[in-house]
């Protein structure tokens, strides 16, 4: 893939990681500081865009689920526009910009304009949230696999059937982490009811990986009553499956003793 001749520039897209700066790639760190133009997403810590040159142009392009937004025809434009004034453009995307981060329609607006795109991979949220809770996304016992899955559906898209999915999950044994699920989770533990039992645990973890983190262990039966009980909202991942059973057995004595059961 060759470059339109009349572009000097340059565009990266990074991905940020949860928000640890210490969780950046090297490759990540050194696309940053040799940016001359910064777009960063909502949900990029201060912390990682301080590691910009001080003459860098830092552009914020906030999107959030629920919240307004930057229109993603702008941010296209934006980068189109600055690649071909001769910019090394990096587009600063939380977590990994080909996770539920639009880097893919991205990638593509950018090809259709002549313009060679690098990707640079970050942790994802999903991945990073259960290791801050010392649990892993896969075990042989416990998930076979694991899914990746939004809980924020495109406008006029139907979405998640999340029947099947949950279905799937107990056949096959599978972890299931669900991004922007939080405005949703009462659907979604609905639909997950009539697949997994509600026992099966759930995790949900509050800006992982920050200084602000927060999360709450529970059943999926309890889910909703656990996410207004604890007040835990966006940015939060959801996490659900047996990987969680050990956090769970230890956090119920806790909870007993706390309600005095």
């Amino acid at each position: 893939m060759t470059s339109n001749p009349i572009n000097h520039g340059s565009c990266t897209l990074v991905g940020a990681g949860p928000g640890d700066p210490e969780l950046l790639t090297l490759k990540a760190v050194k696309a940053i500081q040799q940016a001359t133009v910064l777009l960063v997403d909502d949900l990029v810590s201060d912390e990682i865009v301080a590691l910009a040159s001080p003459n860098t142009r830092v552009v914020y392009v906030g999107k959030r689920g629920g919240c307004k937004s930057t229109p993603q025809a702008f941010i296209e434009k934006l980068m189109i526009t600055a690649v071909q004034e001769g910019e090394r453009v990096v587009r600063l995307k939380g977590g990994d910009p080909f996770i539920f981060g639009r880097g893919g329609e991205e990638v593509e607006h950018l090809q259709a304009a002549g313009i060679a795109v690098t990707v640079v991979n970050g942790i994802t949220s999903g991945l990073a949230a259960v290791t801050s809770l010392g649990v892993p996304l896969t075990h042989r016992e416990h998930a076979h696999g694991v899914v990746f899955v939004t809980g924020h559906a495109k406008p006029g898209d139907s979405g998640t059937d999340w029947r099947v999915l949950a279905k799937t999950a107990r056949d096959a044994k599978l972890t299931l982490v669900i991004y922007m699920g939080v405005s949703g989770a009462a659907h979604i533990q609905a639909e997950l009811l009539h697949g997994l039992g509600a026992h099966t645990p759930v995790a949900i973890i509050q800006n992982a990986t920050l200084p602000n983190q927060r999360h709450a262990v529970c059943t999926l039966g309890e889910l909703t009553t656990t996410l207004a009980r604890e007040g835990l909202a966006s940015p939060s991942v959801m996490v659900v499956g047996d990987v969680m059973s050990g956090l769970l057995a230890l956090q119920q004595p806790q909870q007993q003793a706390q309600t005095g059961t």
